[in-house]
């Protein structure tokens, strides 16, 4: 064995482990900080070399966000792979194989497999091509034997509940709800397999019409005003890519004005977020006063929130994206807020669904949720009753493995 003299320099070597030590450090670090929030020097530090070193392996963070990106899109492509070379006799085994293959690699990658989800409107056009390439690839994969055990779904039908799948699936990056990796898996398993065995409803069930999103005004007031122009331009163009100046010459004053009604663009932000959580917790509260039956109040729950998704539809997307550029201070309130909301969904669950824990239960929650922020990716954003009808009935088979029973 080659021994070094004393007082001679060890020889450092790169570990041959590096370029992947780098990929995972850079995905965890853009997901849960935001493609603006982290820098070279981040990343760097994660990984335990100076910025210099990561620039020889990377000339840009764009770089490394975009391998990041489409690398955990890749991944599910990788994890799927096998159906093509599966024989179609089985199309159920093939079926409950793909989804139990995407919800383990969802797993292993819990902390960064948000970012394809949430950071990925900051990709260049040609690297989105890539990555909405490599989902429709997953999602082709899901439909075969779908189509298979069930001929008569429409495609668009088909490409719904395999898109929903992928929802429920990934609605685990959304929270850190504490539970056992095996309970996950199963729970994911069970619901993903009862959102691909949906009944979609084939036209309104009730005589309700899709609420009409809001539209305010400056007859409104500033206040109003101001929050939702705000969440406007968080949506359309990022919190990070929006200024005071974009926000005041959208509601029609000058920045100094703004600044005296609001601090800061944090603010702002702060304030849009905890206008949707109250209104979330009041309506889930409203809604268990009216009536002591778990299920019917589930009913009524789904309903509010619903309806609020469909008024201001802008609002829980940028509620899931932007969280981590809300104040601390701001963000442990509405913390504290979502838990007890999510709290009281879930015993609703349990009560209606007894086989269910309430950790478990929980998960469904945040499944039933998220088919809610990615509306706008199950449907077109002009869709009407219809689409409501049916995000609504996933949610419930989500929540509840079957569609609700309503009293007649």
């Amino acid at each position: 064995m080659e021994s070094v003299s004393e007082g001679e320099p060890a020889v450092r070597r790169r570990p041959k482990d590096r370029k992947a030590q780098i990929a995972r450090a850079s995905a965890d670090a853009f997901g849960s900080q935001g493609y603006h929030a982290v820098s070279m020097e981040d990343i760097a530090a994660r990984v335990g070399i100076t910025p210099a070193a990561l620039y020889r392996h990377s000339p840009s963070k764009y770089d490394l966000f975009r391998d990041a990106v489409l690398g955990l899109s890749q991944m599910l492509v990788d994890v799927t792979a096998f159906a093509d070379d599966t024989a179609d006799d089985n199309p159920a085994e093939t079926l409950q194989a793909l989804t139990s293959a995407l919800v383990d690699a969802t797993i292993a990658n819990r902390a960064a497999g948000g970012l394809y989800r949430w950071e990925a409107r900051y990709l260049k056009d040609p690297d989105r091509a890539i990555l909405v390439h490599q989902l429709k690839v997953v999602n082709e994969r899901l439909q075969l034997p779908l189509l298979a055990l069930r001929p008569k779904l429409r495609a668009n039908q088909a490409w719904t509940l395999s898109s929903a799948a992928l929802t429920v699936i990934g609605s685990i990056t959304d929270h850190s709800n504490p539970l056992a990796i095996g309970e996950i898996r199963s729970v994911l398993n069970t619901m993903t397999a009862d959102v691909l065995a949906a009944e979609l409803p084939a036209g309104r069930r009730r005589a309700v019409s899709r609420p009409q999103p809001l539209t305010v005004g400056a007859e409104a007031g500033l206040y109003e005003h101001v929050l939702f122009e705000s969440v406007r331009l968080f949506y359309e163009n990022g919190y990070r890519n929006t200024s005071m100046e974009d926000i005041a010459s959208a509601v029609g004053i000058q920045a100094s004005g703004l600044y005296r009604s609001f601090p800061g663009k944090a603010d702002i932000l702060a304030l849009a977020y905890r206008r949707a959580a109250d209104q979330h917790s009041s309506d889930t509260a409203a809604a268990l006063s009216r009536t002591s039956d778990p299920e019917e109040a589930l009913d009524e729950v789904i309903d509010e929130y619903l309806g609020r998704v469909m008024e201001w539809p802008d609002l829980p997307y940028v509620y899931y994206t932007e969280r981590h550029n809300v104040p601390p201070v701001d963000l442990r309130v509405l913390e504290t807020i979502e838990s007890s909301m999510m709290d009281a969904w879930a015993r609703l669950v349990t009560v209606a669904r007894p086989e269910m824990k309430i950790g478990a239960a929980r998960y469904a929650v945040g499944a039933a949720l998220a088919l809610t922020v990615d509306f706008r990716r199950l449907f077109a954003r002009e869709s009407g009753p219809e689409s409501v009808a049916t995000i609504r009935r996933l949610m419930e088979v989500t929540l509840l493995g079957r569609p609700v029973r309503r009293r007649r």
